[in-house]
């Protein structure tokens, strides 16, 4: 089937191209092989020579790329170009610390000498999403290829142009044929890519679904993964917080990227004391975003990215309204062109409604009420995710409670979760496992050899 590339704020198609056939996948292997032979024999200043010139293309470009972004899978212009310089920072970031973060490491034994020294895999197989179609992409091969890996990226299916840009990106910055390669294949050819023998791991960011088919055919072959997929972040604001910053924040936690991202701020755990004024905050300002063509600089929020996920999320919405959730405002799909929806705040219902395991992964935000601290720890935790949570709170106890209790590969106190090139980045349950980002994601995809010399 071929690979299309839609507008969602029309709904009309760009362009489609052909999948990649199987003679062009042995190729690209082949290439890849071949590619990693010499690349994990260069030097760290070789590699950070071209890291560094990717960064400074990205930069000059940044208005071109974003523009692709946006036209592609609708987020407003300014967040997509937003994105293409943070991908600048994550290029120069390990640049400019991957020799220091994969030194030698001496040990002491009974030995002469002992150390652990850091070794490149070989070919990893990068399954990536539509959502940040750049960001996702760099996080997990500039590490890599820093590394002296080599990367072969099967993008998400509906973003083939942007696929195929960021090979042409990684070549003119001067990385050789094979370092970074686009496959435009679908998700059934996954399968046979992997189980080669020519690739060594994978890492995925993407659904359950998506991780749990990649690391179950990686796992037959003992195959490395780093699985980076859903959430349903809490957002637990309690007494003592700064309400105004706690509301302004609230919304740019939830409305991001469209609604669309895996650390959204999705569940909004607020204590009793301070809920109508934070329902009555939240509220307004939902009602003020401006939904409309993402190019226009006044545009707070454009289209999702496919019709299918605005159908999906609408079901999901009907769903807790059928079991009593109550909708405040918004939250249903607007008429006319494009896959626009309407921001929206549902509120009430017990923890066992499906948003709990369901990830609600659009413009909608879900609101509960909590009358203690136990009890927001304990509702934020009642969830098969683990990915990120915010905590907003001025007491000492209740941030040192809140840093050790809440289940999530991050806490963020007083801000909103957001990944950074310099602090690790994951998850636990199912929102995955292993880390990308900082020392600990450069060091997924190295063999920590032990030496030792009598």
């Amino acid at each position: 089937m071929r690979l299309q590339s839609i507008n969602p704020t029309t709904g009309e198609l760009i362009e489609e191209f052909e999948p990649a056939s199987d003679r062009a996948i042995e190729l690209a292997l082949e290439t890849a092989t071949h590619a990693f032979s010499t690349h994990r024999r260069s030097s760290f200043d070789n590699r950070s020579l071209r890291m560094h010139a990717l960064a400074q293309q990205l930069e000059t470009d940044s208005d071109r790329w974003g523009r692709l972004l946006t036209d592609e899978m609708g987020k407003t212009l300014g967040q997509a170009i937003a994105e293409v310089e943070k991908c600048a920072w994550v290029c120069r970031h390990y640049a400019d610390n991957a020799a220091s973060m994969l030194a030698d490491e001496k040990l002491s034994s009974d030995a002469q000498h002992s150390a652990v020294i850091h070794r490149p895999l070989g070919p990893l197989l990068a399954v990536m999403p539509w959502n940040f179609p750049f960001w996702q992409v760099f996080r997990a091969a500039v590490p890599a290829i820093m590394a002296g890996n080599v990367v072969l990226l099967k993008h998400a299916s509906n973003v083939p142009k942007t696929a195929l840009a960021l090979q042409a990106m990684f070549e003119s910055a001067g990385f050789e044929s094979g370092i970074f390669q686009t496959l435009l294949i679908g998700p059934e050819p996954v399968e046979r890519v992997l189980a080669d023998a020519r690739v060594v791991a994978a890492t995925v960011t993407g659904s359950i679904k998506a991780g749990a088919s990649v690391s179950s055919i990686a796992g037959k072959y003992a195959k490395k993964t780093v699985l980076e997929l859903g959430g349903s972040d809490p957002y637990i604001v309690m007494p003592s917080a700064d309400l105004e910053q706690a509301l302004e924040t609230a919304v740019t936690a939830r409305m991001i990227n469209n609604g669309q991202s895996c650390i959204a701020a999705k569940r909004f755990i607020v204590h009793a004391d301070v809920y109508r004024p934070f329902v009555d905050g939240f509220v307004g300002r939902f009602e003020a975003l401006k939904v409309g063509d993402p190019i226009d600089a006044a545009t707070d929020m454009g289209p999702m990215a496919m019709d299918r996920l605005r159908s999906r999320l609408q079901k999901q919405v009907q769903t807790l309204l059928d079991r009593g959730a109550e909708r405040l405002t918004g939250a249903k799909p607007v008429d006319g062109p494009g896959y626009f929806y309407k921001p929206g705040i549902l509120c009430g219902i017990a923890a066992d409604a499906p948003p709990f395991d369901d990830e609600l992964f659009g413009p909608v935000a879900w609101l509960l009420r909590v009358d203690s601290f136990d009890e927001a720890v304990e509702l934020a935790n009642q969830t098969q995710y683990g990915l990120g949570s915010s905590l907003w709170t001025q007491d000492p106890a209740e941030i040192d409670t809140g840093l050790r209790e809440i289940n999530a590969g991050a806490t963020f106190v007083n801000s909103m979760v957001k990944s950074d090139p310099r602090l690790p980045f994951g998850g636990i349950g199912q929102s995955g496992y292993g880390r990308e980002l900082a020392r600990d994601g450069i060091l997924e995809f190295v063999n920590r050899k032990t030496v030792v010399i009598a």
